[in-house]
């Protein structure tokens, strides 16, 4: 199967999928320091930087398009205070970017990802979705249910073309193992400070540590991509795709 990545910060999805066994063909991202990492890490993909500009014209067709459209509205603590007007700010405008590009494509698979603030809106992605067609579930997991010792709650939306739903297909989320009994189970407080990474560090001789900690800070933690494209494998193989 192969992939495209939009708003691709360093490459979580990307790693995730391809330990999965897929390829990427294409990835947009407009960070800068971000672009270096993708670069250095996928030296012969496409990249392309302004999600606006991209479409059907330049991108390749793929299997699967992936990504975390950002918004402040849906972090957490946006949600909790003040969010009330919608998907419909400066960043948040970027989903409709995102939706504009899978009409354009038509991929068979959509994975969406954001903060538990989207929630607020999901009714916005999934007409969004339903409206090209597509079928979609929903499902929330944390880093700690694949073993991490932090939270990092996300939201994942999977899609796929309505008429070929199947059941594996559509309720993906089910496959994710757990750590104890509910994914959303705080990690025991004496494991936070031994696993916590040194986030400071200039060894790799990048000095800028405010590029460094935005994007481990906006990354999707790869371990949930990983089980979540295999599951996407599996469901297509059960499909005849």
């Amino acid at each position: 199967m192969t992939f495209g990545s939009l708003f691709a910060g360093i490459g979580g999805f990307d790693l995730g999928l391809e330990r999965a066994g897929m390829k990427c063909l294409w990835q947009v991202e407009v960070d800068d320091f971000c672009n270096k990492v993708l670069k250095k890490h996928w030296p012969d993909v496409k990249r392309y930087k302004n999600v606006r500009e991209v479409g059907k014209e330049n991108l390749e067709t793929i299997d699967l398009i992936c990504g975390g459209f950002p918004c402040q509205q849906t972090s957490t603590i946006s949600a909790i205070k003040s969010c009330r007007k919608g998907l419909n700010g400066k960043d948040s405008s970027l989903w409709f970017e995102y939706l504009r590009i899978v009409q354009e494509l038509r991929p068979f698979w959509v994975i969406v990802e954001n903060p538990l603030g989207i929630l607020r809106w999901s009714d916005t992605i999934t007409i969004g979705l339903e409206r090209l067609g597509y079928g979609v579930s929903r499902f929330q997991r944390s880093a700690w249910s694949v073993g991490a010792p932090h939270l990092r709650r996300r939201v994942f939306f999977i899609a796929n073309p309505m008429r070929q739903r199947c059941e594996k297909g559509a309720r993906i989320g089910e496959s994710f193992p757990y750590v104890g009994l509910y994914p959303w189970v705080t990690p025991p407080r004496g494991n936070w400070d031994k696993a916590t990474p040194r986030n400071n560090r200039m060894d790799d001789g990048i000095p800028n540590r405010v590029d460094r900690l935005k994007c481990l800070g906006n990354a999707v933690v790869p371990q949930i991509v990983e089980i979540l494209g295999k599951a996407i494998i599996e469901a297509n193989y059960s499909i005849g795709r």
